[in-house]
């Protein structure tokens, strides 16, 4: 049991330059945030320019969780990916970090639920889904999404599930099984199974 909570220093620091590199691409995301809205505020739907790619901000706790494979992987990636989108300039500050927790608990209770066993492709794809249904509750609290009518909450609802299954699911399994096959893996947890 001891063995399964306690962390190698490979997994540290490949999770370390897991959340810089998500970090970037979450920073550069937030940056298309603007051109995307700007296509659909005409229509007066400026949030599905967010929706779209929201998915992309879940990628450090599906990919880590499922290579880690260890409690917390999802949550620690998350939360420092967040943090090193903050430190690289978003411009919606600290808050982020909160996000990223918010998100980063949805994957990791998936994997808690299969009692870090279970990393098939249905795992990582409800990891994804559940980081999408708590980060569409922290935009209630946060970004009053409960003042759009029911068929906009729907309609967004629907984007980021999709944008979340695409980008965290699918794309971040893909991922990890791409460098489980070039042997690189070897010394974690995905290199040493087969799914």
């Amino acid at each position: 049991m001891e063995k399964k909570y306690s962390w190698k220093l490979n997994e540290i620091i490949f999770t370390a330059m897991l959340c810089v590199v998500f970090g970037v691409i979450y920073l550069g995301a937030v940056w298309l945030i603007a051109p995307l809205s700007a296509v659909f505020t005409p229509m007066g739907f400026a949030n599905l320019g967010t929706e779209i790619i929201f998915g992309v901000w879940f990628m450090a706790a599906t990919l880590a969780g499922y290579i880690i494979r260890r409690p917390g992987a999802a949550l620690i990636a998350e939360i420092l990916a967040a943090l090193i989108e903050v430190l690289l300039g978003n411009m919606y500050g600290p808050m982020v970090i909160v996000t990223g927790f918010v998100q980063g608990i949805g994957a990791e209770l998936v994997f808690a639920a299969g009692k870090y066993q279970k990393y098939d492709a249905k795992t990582v794809y409800l990891a994804s889904f559940a980081c999408c249904v708590l980060s569409f509750v922290w935009s209630f609290i946060r970004s009053g999404y409960g003042k759009f009518s029911i068929g906009l909450i729907v309609v967004y609802f629907i984007v980021r599930a999709i944008s979340s299954l695409l980008f965290a699911g699918v794309i971040s399994k893909a991922m990890g099984d791409g460098l489980a096959k070039t042997g690189l893996m070897k010394g974690y947890a995905i290199g040493r199974t087969d799914d």
